[in-house]
């Protein structure tokens, strides 16, 4: 159970929980004020929490979003991570060497969640004070189309992510919907009865 109220699953297909808090940006200064609003503007945008600074697994998430944001910005998605350490320790952390366990010089913000308001707020808080693996794509108009929560032993596929920033993409430009394992260039279903039904008469065997 998380610290909260809250469910991260019930964020879907609402507004985004916005917030103001400090964050180190990619040029390593500290914006005492970054509000995600403000940052995301027109963009799609991932927002994901991790438990703390200096730990095991989530080195290697941070770095993998890292190592994907230049294909998340080519869909014009913007990443900013959240964890409820100071923005002191997080600068810290990225001027760790990736060969000493820190996270180099990673280029996206990462937001100080001292008060634990914000993790509070998406659901992801658990008793003990961290926050676990959650991930929230959230559309141009700012409504979180997909949540999802790992268990704090267990690292995320970032490439998921992309696979639905696609996802999302497609549908709201041709309103297709997507079945499962869809990917970009597949064909995607009409949302009525023919069109499953043409789906899977061509498709189903690939399912």
């Amino acid at each position: 159970m998380t610290d909260s109220a809250a469910n991260p699953m019930s964020l879907v297909g609402q507004a985004v929980p916005d917030f103001t808090a400090a964050a180190v940006m990619a040029d390593n200064e500290i914006n005492e004020t970054f509000t995600l609003s403000n940052y995301l503007a027109d963009s799609y945008g991932l927002v994901f929490f991790y438990p703390l600074d200096f730990t095991f697994v989530c080195p290697s998430e941070i770095l993998a979003h890292d190592h994907r944001l230049d294909a998340l910005a080519a869909k014009n998605t913007k990443v900013v991570a959240v964890s409820v350490d100071s923005q002191f320790t997080h600068l810290a952390w990225k001027n760790t060497p990736v060969a000493k366990g820190g996270l180099g010089q990673v280029r996206f913000p990462m937001v100080a969640d001292l008060t634990k308001a914000i993790a509070r707020s998406f659901g992801v808080l658990l008793p003990d004070g961290v926050a676990l693996r959650g991930s929230f794509l959230i559309d141009r108009a700012g409504i979180v189309q997909v949540a999802h929560v790992n268990n704090l032993p267990l690292g995320r596929n970032v490439d998921e992510m992309l696979r639905l920033v696609d996802a999302l993409q497609f549908h709201e430009e041709h309103g297709d919907v997507c079945p499962a394992g869809w990917e970009k260039g597949k064909a995607g279903m009409k949302a009525d009865a023919a069109g499953v039904a043409d789906y899977l008469a061509q498709h189903g065997g690939e399912l």
